[in-house]
């Protein structure tokens, strides 16, 4: 399998050597040392073996090939389009260095650290790291506090640009020196209803709740804690008021979900 979805993506970018991050509904994933316009004897950075993440929609053999290449081309165009204003707004995200509309194939950087057990830290993993191999109360220290404050944050900060992530969840989210950044912009949208922003969060709360149920209730505190703190100290009384509505919605998300699992 692993061979064949290597072979997809390299119908496209012959003889770059590359390896299988992750596989999607939509995309596939792949790291590669390889930068697609300097040569690795051009910058000793890149002699270093820097890492490059190449993400790539394939074709949809179940949909027509006209229709297929006109949504592969807008679903990369949009997704580019969004990484572009965060870069330009100053949100935490890889930064784009080539694409090809076409075939669908993103080329940006590599963002994120290792663990010692080998895992990329995004912020999930990070989390599960700690609660497989510390002491509960590493857990709930005040250093997971930060970090999940500062992601919080990032998410304020996103939505006071009334840009809309889609997809929000821990895994989405990679820690580089503690420090979070946002990745996977294939669902992202623009968006100034609170409803949607009220959605991402609570998307996001969910997938708190089933991937660290122990420390949950801390962790999405916390993080609603630096969302409403971005609101309040860089955008004052209008960010109050947009706060607010977010979370009135954030409650009418939550009702209409407990329903939903109720009814089954």
């Amino acid at each position: 399998m692993t061979d064949y979805l290597v072979g997809q993506v390299q119908k496209h970018l012959p003889h770059i050597p590359v390896e299988v991050v992750s596989q999607g509904a939509e995309a596939l994933v792949f790291k590669t040392s390889v930068h697609p316009y300097l040569p690795n004897s051009i910058s000793p950075y890149l002699d270093n073996h820097d890492e490059y993440i190449i993400k790539f929609r394939p074709p949809k053999p179940y949909r027509h090939p006209k229709i297929d290449a006109s949504i592969t081309k807008n679903r990369t165009v949009g997704e580019v389009k969004f990484m572009s204003k965060l870069a330009r707004i100053g949100i935490r995200a890889p930064s784009l260095i080539s694409a090809d509309f076409n075939n669908g194939i993103i080329w940006m950087e590599c963002l994120g650290q290792t663990l010692p057990n080998g895992e990329v830290s995004s912020f999930k993993n990070w989390l599960w790291y700690l609660e497989r191999n510390e002491i509960p109360d590493k857990c709930v220290s005040d250093e997971v506090r930060v970090v999940c404050i500062k992601v919080g944050a990032l998410i304020g900060r996103l939505h006071l640009n009334n840009m809309v992530h889609g997809d929000l969840t821990s895994s989405n989210i990679l820690l580089e020196n503690f420090e979070p950044a946002l990745i996977d912009f294939g669902l992202s949208s623009y968006s100034g209803l609170a409803e949607d922003k009220a959605v991402d969060l609570y998307v996001m709360e969910r997938a708190i709740l089933s991937t660290h149920s122990v420390f949950s209730d801390k962790y999405n505190a916390w993080l609603l804690e630096g969302y409403e703190q971005i609101h309040e100290t860089e955008f004052g009384k209008q960010g109050k008021k947009k706060h607010l509505e977010t979370i009135r919605k954030l409650e009418d998300v939550r009702l209409r979900g407990r329903k939903r699992s109720m009814l089954g």
